[in-house]
């Protein structure tokens, strides 16, 4: 059986650091077992276009896996080329890169490691706000550069305590982050969600729905993204919907670039009407080097806190995925069956409850 993984290039780091498992020196700690058991375990990052390692791959795996942090793009073309594929494996949360409509027709299966990095993400987002709301990113460039103005970085500095902050998205993330904002006497937490969360739940954290997309951007001062990405939620962000924003507000999005219109918001933040954007997730990835999200500011220089995809992939993350990896595989080889919050797309049927659970 061959085994395609599509992971990314850690060199001189990965070298020196065997715990980055997933990169394609360290293969994700199973190189050793699969072919021990006569597998072949085929590794690259090379993931672009008709001569790359993917493509030329694809075509008889039986099983693939890939990450969020370096996605293999299965598209329903590759997927009639692919005849032997019966199941894909995201070492990590979000199966956005794969044509799920298109592996429910084919009849193949798509998982997911559940759960394996929401900790992660969680503190990257909290992370990511306070850098915003402190004004962190110019302040630091100042220092490097050698100058010391205070009253440069103090005048778009605030605190997070009394601002009203909302997620989009309150599922196993955006709950965790919600969780996390609770010490920091926010003036209101809000919460935009297709399904509300049970009661009990929501008095936990304090946080109060909004049923209204609008209503609910126009009352937070910070919005932070935890949705995935799907046909309902890719360009959700867009120009109409910054209108809404309060004047002056953050946004946070560690779920998916595409659900952020790219040009719509570098225009709002250019303006001032976003005060500041941060978050380690692309349109495309990797990410263009003229991307505009990299070099986007405000109206004041500041306002920007784009890293590369990273949230998810911590050394403590990347254990975790690796052995849900290895988990799902096992299953897999000996048919028994998945644990059910792992399944995206199973014996040709859509689990779009798990697939909402981000």
């Amino acid at each position: 059986m061959k085994v395609l993984a599509i992971l990314y290039q850690g060199g001189e780091a990965a070298t020196n650091e065997p715990r980055l498992l997933g990169t394609v020196e360290n293969k994700l700690g199973i190189q050793q077992w699969l072919e021990s058991q006569g597998h072949e375990f085929i590794v690259s990052s090379s993931k672009e276009g008709p001569d790359s390692d993917f493509q030329k791959h694809i075509v008889d795996a039986e099983i693939l896996i890939t990450t969020p942090f370096h996605p293999g793009y299965l598209t329903r073309e590759l997927m009639e080329k692919a005849k032997n594929l019966k199941i894909c494996i995201t070492a990590g949360v979000g199966s956005d890169h794969i044509d799920l409509d298109a592996a429910v027709d084919h009849n193949i299966q798509v998982l997911e490691v559940s759960g394996s990095n929401v900790v992660s993400v969680a503190e990257h987002v909290m992370m990511s706000i306070l850098l915003l709301v402190r004004n962190f990113v110019p302040a630091h460039e100042m220092i490097e550069r050698g100058d010391w103005q205070v009253s440069e970085i103090a005048r778009n500095a605030f605190d997070l305590e009394g601002k009203v902050v909302g997620t989009l998205g309150a599922g196993r993330i955006g709950y965790r982050v919600l969780q996390r904002l609770q010490p920091f006497n926010c003036k209101e937490l809000l919460y935009y969600d297709y399904a509300p969360l049970p009661a009990a739940a929501a008095e936990s954290v304090g946080a109060r729905r909004v049923e209204d997309l609008k209503e609910f951007v126009s009352q937070c001062d910070l919005v932070t993204v935890n949705c995935p990405l799907h046909e309902g939620t890719r360009g959700l962000i867009n120009a109409d919907l910054l209108k809404h924003f309060k004047k002056g507000a953050w946004i946070v999005n560690t779920a998916r670039g595409a659900i952020c219109d790219k040009d719509a918001l570098a225009a709002a933040l250019a303006s001032g009407h976003i005060n500041g954007y941060a978050g380690d997730v692309w349109n495309v990835q990797p990410a263009p080097k003229d991307h505009i999200w990299r070099t986007m500011k405000n109206h004041l220089g500041g306002g920007n806190g784009m890293v590369p995809h990273y949230s998810g992939t911590t050394l403590d993350a990347q254990a975790r995925y690796a052995n849900g990896t290895k988990a799902i595989l096992e299953n897999y080889l000996q048919s028994r069956p998945q644990e059910p919050q792992n399944i995206i797309v199973g014996d040709g049927r859509y689990e779009s409850k798990a697939y909402g659970q981000r």
